[in-house]
């Protein structure tokens, strides 16, 4: 909300209302000409037009009358002015550091005679331990009496970097600021670190702990393996005689199947033969009888012409013609019982014979055609030469005598037929009997057959079995074998780490001890040192706070020796950073840690563009770089603060666009979710990380941005300027040696970080091993692998010499930001300036 909304919320809505301004919000000077008109009358000139004074009067006129005062214009206008002089509170937070606060007072006096000054001093030593000590109260791991030494040491800190900021700006000109926030932000990291440290010295030591148990049980494990060995190789013996014998037995049974089955094969080519033979007799009588077909069914056709009708009209006859009585005569001698024909073969006897016509003509109809007596045949053969003996003439006589005489000649021609075929019948009937036999023998020999297969099927699985239990055997000996000999290369291959990592184990439960002190000078080197350079920060750790530590009542438990880094970093991180581009000096090292530590904005103070170099080539394409003023800058802070990404902001003047202040200072509201910048409120992630960079050589920062951001010194060092310059005239005189030593730079850097990586590995696959982990061919020759690289790494170190004298203008190029801009020239160095 602007001024003017804030007055009308005061004066027209009777709100109470704080109007509150920084010094980093005085984006320009002309904006505290309002604020010193609004102090000195309680209005400013021409803040509203002239429709919205309009609109003011009215919406004050009605209590302008009830406080019994006439409602003009001036009246009215005199009431808003009074409410907002009474409901509007202007609070103005100025730092008083420099001149630029006495300045404003000579320029706008209302903002020291209309205000009531509330200095705010530095916190007193007292203060300082006991917000220290109240914070350590529910810290676990500390002694009592030994947290009050601590709360002790972190106020000395404070005060003994103050009193070095002022040494600093008198030798170096160079402003470096500590205030309540920049204390409170130190306890909050040693906090921090403390906890995260002791996670991690707890992990180190329970890996190594369960590695060094796991190669202690190693060498019991390898005699129990031996005497199993044994015990397989035993075993594997008697399973390759079983085996051997039974291959035996199956190739006898296996002959015997073969023989059988070429008996098997003989016959049943042998019943081929024999079944293409009755088939072949089956047609020829089915042909033969096929002939005989018409004749039977003209025989069928003539009986059933008859009835008992046309058979009892014939029966009725008294003196037949000769042609129908030479029918009946023939029927009487063709149907002779036994073939006895009778000698009376009259019409009278026919007569008697057709008596019963139902009877009669059932046993036409049941006449066994197949079987006629030989005597019959002869008897009847004169009939059938009669010339009358025709149905057709004899049908002129009777209907019922032709039908009998067409089945008589019928039935005569079907048997002569049936007569030719029968021996062939007789052959096939013969012949379908061996058929049957042999397929009866041929089914006998294929089921001693099968039976043998079944022998043979079982003998062969028994066979299989014991060949697989055989290979099982041998395989799990060849296994036991293979354990043997990787447990015999993992405990040659550490025995030196058993000793290395025991004394490992020692060194971490000694730090553990000394825990609480190491990281408080840790936290003490991260919060404050970052700005100061290499003789400062020597200065302050081993000129004031160790001799401090050692004075203690109470001793803080601390390692004499100390190295900051080695608390942050290790070998592998440093040679990653070099190979980014992180000049190989102690004091660029020191401050891509206090980078990477922090918990603070880390704001790079960097005129040779080294660090922000680095920090390029670390995050690639991780990284969102912009610049304040830059199009759509404000755009790729508020995606980045919502992704959580990262975003590097570049080329910092010495005041920094209000907008960012709620950034800077992390001003999370609507319980941790949201920051405002500008007037938008963004989504926080916890994720996003933003790093700010100024080329500036000596830039001057007010407190209020020190305290939201830890200044980083990345001004080149004489070590770094001396590798610089070596490069440099190497390059120029001999190049193949400068492109070798950058390579083998790199290369050795590689090496410690693959050596970090596998030993990390390595540990981690015998910690974490269960069971029969000797086995684990991937964690021998991960073990074998790192050994190797460490030989290599050993081998292969890059000696290089110094050159002292090329870097014998330092001292002044390094105090070049005491002459002025001009000479603040950002490295790298051009070859054509040598």
């Amino acid at each position: 909300m602007d001024l003017a909304g804030l007055c009308l919320k005061a004066g027209v809505k009777n709100l109470s209302t704080v109007f509150l301004m920084t010094d980093a919000q005085v984006a320009d000077e002309k904006f505290l000409v309002l604020i010193n008109d609004l102090l000195a009358s309680g209005e400013i000139p021409d803040l509203y037009s002239d429709d919205e004074v309009e609109n003011i009067i009215n919406n004050v006129r009605n209590e302008v009358k009830s406080q019994g005062l006439v409602d003009n214009r001036e009246n009215c206008w005199k009431f808003f002015v009074n409410r907002v002089r009474r409901q509007l509170k202007v609070t103005l937070c100025f730092s008083p550091v420099g001149n630029k606060l006495r300045v404003r007072s000579r320029k706008f006096p209302a903002i020291v005679n209309c205000t009531a000054i509330d200095w705010f001093h530095e916190w007193p030593r007292q203060a300082l331990e006991s917000v220290s000590l109240r914070f350590l109260q529910n810290t676990e791991g500390i002694e009592p009496t030994v947290k009050q030494s601590i709360s002790k040491f972190m106020a000395f800190v404070h005060t003994s970097v103050n009193q070095m900021s002022q040494s600093y700006l008198s030798n170096e000109r160079r402003y470096n600021y500590t205030t309540p926030k920049s204390f409170l932000e130190f306890i909050r990291l040693y906090q921090s670190l403390l906890r995260r440290n002791g996670e991690e010295l707890k992990s180190k030591m329970e890996r190594l702990e369960n590695g060094l148990l796991k190669l202690h049980s190693t060498s019991a494990q390898v005699d129990g393996l031996k005497a199993k060995l044994a015990a397989q190789e035993g075993e594997l013996r008697q399973k390759n005689d079983d085996a051997d014998k039974l291959i035996q037995v199956v190739g006898i049974e296996t002959d015997k199947v073969s023989r059988e089955k070429a008996v098997a094969d003989e016959e049943e080519r042998r019943v081929a033969l024999i079944m293409l033979e009755v088939k072949q007799k089956q047609k020829d009588c089915e042909e033969d009888l096929a002939k005989a077909e018409p004749a039977l069914t003209a025989a069928q056709a003539a009986l059933n012409t008859l009835n008992k009708t046309n058979l009892t009209e014939l029966k009725s006859f008294g003196a037949p013609p000769p042609a129908v009585s030479n029918v009946s005569a023939a029927v009487m001698t063709l149907t002779a019982p036994g073939g006895r024909v009778p000698k009376d073969r009259s019409w009278k006897a026919a007569k008697i014979t057709m008596a019963k016509v139902d009877g009669f003509l059932d046993s036409l109809i049941n006449f066994d055609k197949e079987n006629i007596p030989e005597s019959c045949l002869k008897a009847i053969r004169p009939y059938l030469q009669d010339p009358e003996f025709r149905p057709e003439f004899v049908a002129t006589k009777s209907y019922a005598a032709a039908g009998l005489c067409s089945w008589v000649i019928n039935i005569v021609r079907f048997y002569e037929v049936f007569c030719d075929v029968e021996p062939k019948r007789q052959a096939l009937s013969r012949a379908t009997a061996d058929l049957t036999a042999a397929q009866e023998n041929l089914a006998a020999i294929k089921a001693k057959i099968t039976h043998l297969n079944e022998n043979l099927a079982k003998l062969t699985a028994k066979f299989e079995k014991a060949t697989a239990d055989k290979l099982k055997c041998q395989q799990e000996a060849e296994v036991t074998a293979g354990t043997i000999s990787l447990a015999n290369r993992l405990v040659g291959g550490l025995a030196s780490e058993n000793v290395r990592w025991a004394e490992a184990v020692q060194n971490f439960r000694h730090q553990e001890s000394k825990l609480c002190g190491d990281i408080l000078l840790t936290t003490a080197f991260v919060s404050y040192l970052g700005f100061f350079t290499k003789r400062y920060r020597q200065s302050l750790m081993d000129g004031t706070w160790r001799p401090y530590l050692s004075r203690l009542e109470v001793p803080i438990p601390v390692t004499p020796t100390l190295d900051p880094l080695r608390m942050l970093t290790d070998d592998a991180d440093v040679a990653a950073w070099q190979n980014q581009g992180l000049p190989a000096d102690r004091m660029s090292t020191e401050n891509a840690t206090i980078l990477l530590s922090c918990e603070r904005w880390p704001l790079m103070v960097d005129p040779q563009l080294q660090g922000s170099k680095w920090i390029k080539n670390k995050y690639g394409k991780n990284l969102q770089v912009t610049q304040i003023g830059q199009k759509g800058y404000l755009q790729t802070l508020e995606r980045a603060l919502e992704a959580g990404d990262m975003v590097l902001i570049e080329n910092l003047e010495e005041s920094v666009d209000p907008v960012l202040g709620p950034l800077l200072g992390r001003e999370v509201i609507k319980k941790g979710r949201f920051i405002k910048i500008g007037d938008k409120e963004c989504e926080y992630n916890p994720r996003f990380r933003l790093i700010l960079h100024t080329k500036l050589a000596n830039p001057h920062y007010q407190p209020e941005l020190q305290a939201q951001a830890t200044l980083i010194n990345f001004t080149v060092t004489r070590d770094g300027l001396e590798d610089q310059l070596l490069a440099a005239v190497v390059s120029m005189e001999r190049p193949d040696l400068e492109q070798l030593k950058s390579d083998l730079t790199k290369q050795q850097n590689g090496f410690k970080i693959t050596l970090k990586t596998l030993e990390d590995n390595l540990l981690s696959r015998l910690s974490s091993a269960s069971g029969n982990f000797l086995g684990d061919m991937a964690l021998v020759e991960n073990l074998e692998t790192t050994k190797q690289t460490a030989a290599e790494v050993e081998k292969k170190k890059v000696q290089r010499g110094g050159i002292p004298e090329s870097t014998s203008s330092h001292p002044v190029l390094g105090s070049s930001h005491l002459l002025g801009g001009a000479f603040d020239n950002s490295t790298p160095w051009k070859s054509d300036e040598h």
